[in-house]
């Protein structure tokens, strides 16, 4: 049985994982799973027997009006860990499943800046074989900061530049984009818009639907804690919402209380 947030209302689990390894840095195992729960959660998902699409495919059906495949699900990787362009991608491949990676420009090119603290990470080079294994490559910014605290001018630098380095190196558009930290706001999500990105993810730990805002695609973050029960409940539509919904006040606040942070602390990587 549905979950009553969901009841009657088709929806789409989209997963955000992070960095997959047995003994992450502090400040990001709790984003971290390890390989174990990772290929019993991808099990899961196979046997869910829904569609396999990327973020990609899934805009495509919502800008072409195109009715989506039965039961969809949208699996995306964000940051860039060094786990990516081999375990990772090869229990992907190994079960059919495509993804959307969303790398962090600067923390993946040798001497470049990044506000991630220190981890292993996959290198700029590497890129073309995620591509190999049938992933679809996304921005993640340069930097990884707040993108609703920054002046105009970063802002529209942290959309640009990464499209252009993913972009020289592919030969191809890239067209989608994750928000660090999941934060947006409206004038981010134009600036997106402007910059050239065809569709940006959010996090909002909700299932998302076909009348998502492309622009702030909802995404349910898996942490060490979550269980391969936690992914067969939010694949069979239990305990979470359905996107989109509006803005809580308390978003609103945190938003607030964040720009002027950083207008006395400039740029940081926590939110």
């Amino acid at each position: 049985m549905n979950d009553p947030t969901t009841s009657g209302r088709p929806y789409v689990p989209v997963l955000l994982y992070h960095a997959v390894m047995d003994d992450p840095p502090a400040w990001i195992a709790e984003f971290t799973v390890t390989p174990r729960e990772f290929t019993a959660q991808l099990d899961a998902v196979v046997a869910s027997g829904r569609t396999p699409l990327t973020v990609g495919a899934f805009v495509a059906h919502l800008a072409g009006g195109t009715p989506l495949p039965a039961r969809p699900v949208i699996l995306t990787i964000d940051d860039g860990f060094a786990d990516l362009p081999g375990p990772t991608a090869e229990a992907l491949a190994e079960r059919s499943l495509p993804s959307t990676a969303y790398l962090t420009t600067g923390a993946i090119t040798p001497g470049g800046r990044s506000l991630l603290p220190p981890a292993p990470m996959m290198t700029l080079d590497q890129v073309p074989l995620l591509e190999q294994y049938g992933m679809e490559i996304g921005t993640h910014t340069v930097t990884h900061p707040q993108l609703d605290t920054l002046r105009r001018d970063a802002l529209e630098r942290e959309l640009r530049e990464p499209r252009e380095v993913l972009e020289d190196l592919l030969g191809h558009q890239v067209t989608h984009l994750a928000y660090p930290h999941g934060y947006s706001s409206r004038g981010v999500r134009k600036a997106a818009l402007r910059a050239g990105y065809t569709s940006a993810v959010a996090v909002r730990h909700a299932l998302s639907s076909q009348t998502d805002d492309t622009y702030r695609i909802a995404r349910l973050i898996v942490r060490r804690t979550h269980t391969v029960a936690d992914v067969e409940a939010w694949l069979a539509g239990t305990g979470v919402p359905v996107a989109p919904f509006p803005e809580t006040y308390k978003t609103a606040g945190w938003r607030w209380y964040r720009r002027a942070r950083a207008a006395v602390r400039g740029p940081v990587f926590a939110g």
